[in-house]
């Protein structure tokens, strides 16, 4: 058994802090740019013309901004309306923390598409390409979330259990954890040993995304807490495991079309 007493500050000066979770934001990104750009050239042989990696480098803004915008409407929306409708001034004291993955995910269609209509390129290879590298930053993201003692999991006896001072004395599954690992390093090895492949049909890896990381977050959701503001919708799930049932039924829902096609 482990009690967490990780600083979420990595150093601070004055007014000045560095956190673990800004920076797991700031390398997830970095590498996933670095990452995408290799993916590209190895697969820039499935369109007539050489893909222009300064393509993928323009998107990176794109995605940056989306990233921030739709994972703040997202949790605004999905977790925290009422208090957010009281408080609407609130909305934009991101650094307060609120962030919300699927939102995100939202964001990042979105901006994605609006990028490949505006310079004539596949949006599904891009997001095929992002899905490959989005397990990088989602990995590094939950191991912030362990290290900021947050999204905690649900008590238990396990040898592994965690306590959470900032909690309650409780032993708790290390949920943070679980999310690393199956969201972030098993979903980086699926996609990434699909996309490699000689014979690949685009948009494969976007509706698998879909589908592995929605079973995967689901599974973990079972060991974790529900949010505070919202507990258990109808008594049967949480919001997380709703959301990405959803994503499931949108990825099957690709797969069925892109098959068909």
């Amino acid at each position: 058994m482990f009690t967490h007493n990780l600083d979420p500050i990595i150093f601070s000066f004055g007014i000045i802090s560095i956190r673990w979770y800004s920076l797991a934001y700031v390398f997830g990104i970095l590498v996933g740019w670095w990452y995408g750009k290799k993916l590209i050239s190895n697969k820039s042989l499935l369109f007539k013309e050489k893909f222009n990696l300064k393509h993928f480098d323009d998107l990176i803004t794109y995605l940056v901004v989306s990233i921030i915008i739709g994972g703040r409407i997202g949790y605004v929306v999905f977790y925290n309306i009422e208090y957010y409708l009281n408080n609407p001034m609130d909305i934009f004291k991101i650094w307060e923390g609120g962030m919300s993955f699927h939102g995100a995910l939202i964001g990042i269609i979105i901006g994605t598409y609006l990028f490949s209509t505006r310079r004539k390129i596949e949006a599904l290879f891009l997001l095929d390409v992002i899905a490959c590298v989005s397990p990088i930053g989602i990995f590094f993201g939950r191991i912030a979330n362990f290290i900021n003692g947050e999204l905690v999991g649900k008590v238990s006896l396990v040898p592994w259990s965690v306590i959470f001072p900032t909690i309650d004395l409780m032993p708790r599954h290390p949920s943070q954890l679980y999310e690393a690992v199956l969201e972030g390093l098993v979903l980086f090895i699926i996609l990434n040993i699909i996309f490699l492949k000689k014979k690949y049909e685009i948009g494969t890896c976007s509706y698998l995304f879909l589908i592995y990381y929605g079973i995967f977050r689901i599974i973990s959701e079972s060991f974790r807490e529900p949010d505070i503001q919202l507990g258990y919708i109808f008594n049967l799930a949480s919001m997380g495991s709703i959301l990405s049932f959803l994503m499931v039924l949108s990825g099957l829902t690709m797969f069925y079309i892109i098959k068909k096609r």
